[in-house]
């Protein structure tokens, strides 16, 4: 009647908006798309997807198809993996979600590598700006976050510690001098990150014997990539607040200078975190070993 192709087929129409949409994820023509769906219903004598303008909907009957044929195909995978991983091989899709910077800098050259020493891998890195938010969409195996999580109901691996650091350029240093108290940043020009929900301009501090405040800032300049704000901090605009796995080659080469070196912010380390609805595999576990290895590597430590 149907074959595991054509389950593959109904469910990504029924993650479509449109079968044009469709037909560019496949990549195949419309009208291709449309022939098969129609031929899968003739065979079936159902109909399965609501024609017309607007979001694509399917029947009744296709909800039901799909939710059975996404059933059926996560076993599949499993199987697959099972037996690949008894074989010793490291095959099939790996996405991974991770943060623009550290995504771009640091996730995206070690996947390249690990994809390149196994050819059969199929490897996809998405980069958003809340990689927390996206794991709402549930297609992804691994979500690479830095920065303090909520009490989320799915398994976490530190890969690396990573302190947040205040810093500014030694030239800033020069012309301005500064702060030696965390009263005294308000006379300074601050820039901040603003990459997800948290309030970017609450700087929570603890100093010396373990004093804590929270330090309210007035940016004068901020940006959602935190790369930016740091090649902003080396140009002398003031001071920012970036983690350490950014910019700790910066601060041994003397380009970026610490500030209020006695007071700490709360750390920000670097996880993985492994969806659920993923079926635990070789590939998966490889990839978070050879991760934690290359992150922790310098310039991390």
């Amino acid at each position: 009647m149907f074959d595991v192709s054509d389950l593959r087929f109904l469910t990504a129409l029924s993650a479509a908006p449109s079968l044009a949409a469709a037909a560019r994820g496949l990549g195949v023509t419309p009208p291709a798309v449309s022939q098969r769906l129609a031929l899968l219903e003739d065979r079936l004598r159902l109909r399965l997807i609501e024609r017309g303008r607007g979001q694509l909907r399917l029947t009744a009957e296709g909800a039901y198809l799909v939710d059975r044929a996404k059933d059926i195909l996560d076993d599949v995978e499993s199987l697959a993996d099972e037996m690949a991983a008894r074989a010793g091989r490291i095959e099939g899709p790996l996405h991974v979600i991770a943060p623009f910077g550290f995504g771009r800098l640091r996730v995206a050259p070690v996947l390249a590598r690990f994809g390149d020493e196994n050819q059969e891998l199929r490897p996809m890195l998405s980069l958003s700006e809340d990689p927390v938010g996206a794991m709402n969409d549930g297609l992804w195996d691994l979500l690479v976050h830095v920065g303090r999580l909520p009490d989320l109901r799915t398994t976490q691996r530190k890969l690396a510690p990573n302190r947040r650091l205040l810093v500014a350029s030694a030239g800033y240093a020069r012309r301005f001098g500064l702060p030696q108290r965390p009263e005294d940043v308000a006379a300074h020009r601050v820039g901040v990150v603003r990459e997800n929900r948290a309030d970017a301009t609450l700087w929570p501090l603890t100093g010396p014997e373990g004093i804590e405040m929270n330090l309210r800032v007035q940016p004068v300049y901020g940006c959602n990539d935190g790369e930016v704000l740091r090649a902003w901090a080396l140009e002398g605009f003031g001071i920012v607040e970036r983690s350490e796995w950014s910019i700790s080659a910066d601060l041994r080469a003397g380009r970026l200078v610490r500030v209020l070196p006695d007071w700490s912010l709360p750390d920000a380390d670097i996880v993985a975190l492994l969806n659920p609805r993923a079926v635990r595999s070789l590939r998966i576990d490889k990839f978070v070993e050879r991760l934690a290895s290359e992150i922790s590597a310098p310039p991390m430590a």
